[in-house]
């Protein structure tokens, strides 16, 4: 029982030499038939029943002659992962961005909507001129303001 993994092996490795290969058919010229993976003779015309193609015997196009697709070489499936690492990157990116545009916008509307309310329920309002002197606003210029503030809260913040 313990030699039949290693029996097994060796007869896995007996078929799989044979895996690339051709079986060609051919009568010689005293009309016995001979069945070889070697090619015949190069007078004697020769039928090849079974071939099974390598990879040097598949076309460029990635597409053999019986319309299977080829595997892809190593730098083919490397450049497609670098690819769709850089891709995904690229979406991760994005995605950060967005969402770093999306805090600071309610921000901004937080910031906006506290300073409506500063405006509506206080009494007087100071600000401050160009040579940096304090006055008060008066009631058309609080209202302005007002009117300003949510002006920028419903065209940014709905």
């Amino acid at each position: 029982m313990k030699y039949e993994l290693p029996i097994h092996l060796l007869l896995l490795g007996l078929v799989s030499f044979s895996a690339y290969s051709a079986v060609n058919k051919w009568v010689d010229d005293k009309g016995q038939v001979h069945y070889s993976d070697q090619p015949p003779p190069a007078d004697t015309r020769a039928t090849t029943l079974i071939n099974i193609s390598t990879a040097s015997d598949v076309p460029a196009s990635g597409v053999s002659a019986s319309g299977v697709s080829a595997p892809k070489s190593v730098a083919e499936r490397e450049a497609e992962y670098k690819k769709a690492q850089k891709a995904k990157a690229d979406a991760e990116r994005q995605t950060a961005k967005q969402k770093d545009a999306d805090t600071a916008k309610q921000k901004y509307c937080e910031d906006l909507r506290n300073n409506l309310k500063l405006i509506e329920d206080s009494g007087r309002i100071a600000a401050y001129d160009a040579k940096g002197e304090r006055y008060y606003l008066d009631d058309a210029a609080r209202q302005q303001r007002i009117e300003t503030v949510r002006q920028s809260l419903q065209t940014n913040c709905n």
